[in-house]
């Protein structure tokens, strides 16, 4: 059996904003679908991976994505609508991602638990409490 180190090539990109979701094609004939919150929460930045130590993202059930830029051929700089845009999803990034979602996605609701944390959007305390 051959296996090569190549990863897969992204073929094509379609953000479902309503669903906040985005499709995900590649050459090898895959379709897959991520959801804007795991994309947000796995972001390959160093602002996410902490330089080692991966930092925890919460509150980002709602988010969605703003805008989808190429970047060669090889990624996608992806804007969210709370303002992050940094990292860069390479093919190989978004293929990870795709294939392992479900492990990926039970390791970071556990971290959330574990953390006492939420998924739920923040509510704007001043709108909240008046002074």
């Amino acid at each position: 059996m051959t296996t090569s180190s190549a990863s897969p090539m992204v073929t094509n990109l379609k953000l479902k904003r309503k669903s906040r979701i985005l499709e995900i094609s590649f050459d090898t004939g895959e379709t897959h679908q991520l959801s804007c919150e795991m994309l947000r929460v796995y972001s390959p930045s160093a602002e996410v991976h902490g330089h080692g130590n991966p930092v925890l993202v919460t509150h980002k059930k709602n988010v969605n994505i703003n805008a989808l830029d190429a970047v060669g051929n090889y990624a996608v700089k992806i804007t969210f609508d709370d303002g992050h845009n940094t990292g860069l999803f390479s093919w190989k990034v978004l293929h990870d991602l795709a294939t392992n979602q479900v492990d990926l996605w039970e390791n970071y609701l556990a971290r959330l638990r574990a953390a006492k944390a939420s998924r739920e959007p923040l509510i704007d305390m001043a709108v909240k409490y008046h002074t």
